[in-house]
């Protein structure tokens, strides 16, 4: 089930902490529950996902960003990703995650997340987002319009530009 509990602390928490410039980064504090344990009882591969809406929403809150999308009617969907685990989260542990957009291109946003125990990173995504409308994708550059920020994207990292090259050359839909 999803975290609506969590989620809901989480807005409440930040709804009146400093916004956040498009780029920025969010920072916020969590702890592994046993509903979010594999039976390695560690953080479950696919709870960690969903644990990262925990950072990327209320970063969109601080940004501004879910405001203009309240104003427009407009919604956000995950469009791609890719996870790197490196340390287990295990059962009561406490971890930072930490969230920021990195750029955009004509169609996605790119957000980069991890969530670090003490000065380890245990995992790290990148998510490719879209903006959504009734009529489909709406162009990164016309949602930055609507919150008054710049529409130049920073240049993106190479790994994220590699990524998205090597993503474009995936088959779809896939052959199996």
């Amino acid at each position: 089930m999803y975290p609506f509990l969590r989620f809901a602390k989480e807005m409440i928490k930040f709804r009146n902490a400093p916004p956040l410039g498009f780029c920025d980064t969010h920072v916020s504090h969590h702890r592994c529950w046993p509903w979010d344990l594999d039976p390695w009882i560690e953080l479950n591969n696919g709870r960690t996902l969903t644990l990262y809406d925990l950072g990327r929403i209320p970063m969109a809150a601080r940004t501004g960003l879910a405001g203009i999308l309240r104003a427009n009617s407009w919604g956000i969907t995950v469009a791609g990703n890719t996870t790197r685990y490196r340390r287990r989260i295990k059962a009561f542990e406490r971890f930072e995650l930490r969230s920021r957009c990195v750029g955009w291109d004509a169609r996605f946003f790119y957000v980069e997340q991890a969530m670090w125990k003490g000065t380890d990173c245990a995992n790290h995504i990148l998510i490719r987002s879209a903006i959504t409308s009734a009529n489909g994708i709406v162009a990164p550059e016309h949602v930055l319009q609507a919150m008054g920020a710049d529409v130049q994207s920073p240049d993106l990292p190479d790994w994220v530009t590699s990524w998205i090259s090597a993503d474009a050359k995936r088959p779809w839909p896939p052959n199996i």
